[in-house]
């Protein structure tokens, strides 16, 4: 238990150290202490035990903005502006706890569905958002993606920023920022089975690794934990393939009030996770009873 204390507020040192320095840091060592994680679409999966320290990857379904804004008698466009400074607060928090790769769900395939004054502003939103913070991402050495970018209805001066930001940051070598833009979790699924088939892959031949090496980003590793703001508890078509095996908490806090020490909150829970991956506990050696 001292020792967890102690973690804990070492943890939370860093968070609040990484959202305030402006000081350019190169890539932090991350802990390797706990089972390996498994790799993106490999076949091993890692022995059963307690979580590692901070989760190699991390991914985050931004929901609650449209209530946000609604508690506040505000049009929802309010609540994706508010949703700015989160995104950057969490940003940094990752970075400086340790976290290797950090997945934002900002746009889905679904929210096409939404009123075209919200797809529209939400457009010029991310659009400010990205060559606002471009040169902060870049100091940091973080390395930029953006998981989807498929849809015609795009802007394409939207479309060249994002593609600017990836290119400007495809060298760096501290956290991986995914920004899920345009995304489907079934979508990347059946392009990755028509690249297959287009391959002449023999379905004899057809392994996890070999399918997860068709999918977007084959490099990026399963994700460990997921948080979803808000309190919904659903996947949403959200990485489907890489998250398999992900740890799931659900804060209450909306996206727009969701800060650090909420986002450390979130990894202290991961690490208490037990971790067994169709295992047993170290405890019962195999025994059933």
């Amino acid at each position: 238990m001292a020792e967890r204390g102690k973690a804990d507020r070492a943890l939370a040192g860093d968070a609040r150290r990484g959202a305030t320095d402006r000081d350019v840091q190169g890539p932090r060592a991350v802990p390797t202490d706990g089972p390996s994680g498994r790799q993106h679409g490999g076949e091993q999966r890692p022995a059963g035990g307690s979580a590692r320290a901070v989760p190699r990857h991390v991914a985050c379904v931004m929901d609650g903005n449209g209530r946000w804004a609604q508690r506040r008698s505000l049009p929802r466009t309010a609540g994706h502006r508010a949703a700015e400074s989160t995104v950057i607060d969490i940003i940094e928090a990752a970075r400086a706890a340790g976290v290797e790769w950090l997945s934002l769900y900002a746009f889905s395939t679904e929210n096409w569905n939404r009123p075209g004054t919200e797809v529209a502003y939400l457009m010029r939103l991310v659009r400010q958002v990205v060559r606002k913070h471009a040169p902060l991402l870049f100091a940091r050495g973080i390395r930029c993606r953006f998981l989807g970018v498929a849809d015609p209805r795009i802007p394409r001066e939207l479309t060249r920023d994002l593609d600017d930001l990836a290119t400007l940051t495809a060298d760096n070598r501290g956290m991986t920022l995914t920004v899920a833009f345009d995304h489907g979790g079934r979508r990347d699924i059946v392009e990755a089975a028509k690249s297959l088939i287009r391959n002449g892959t023999c379905a004899d031949d057809v392994t996890e690794r070999l399918f997860a090496d068709h999918l977007p980003f084959p490099d990026t590793p399963d994700v460990d934990l997921v948080i979803r703001t808000s309190g919904e508890q659903r996947i949403s078509n959200f990485m489907l393939w890489q998250v398999a095996y992900a740890e799931w908490v659900f804060p209450e806090a909306l996206w727009p009030d969701f800060r650090a020490p909420d986002f450390l909150t979130c990894l202290r829970t991961y690490r208490r996770r037990d971790r067994r991956f169709g295992g047993v506990p170290h405890q019962t050696n195999g025994d059933p009873s």
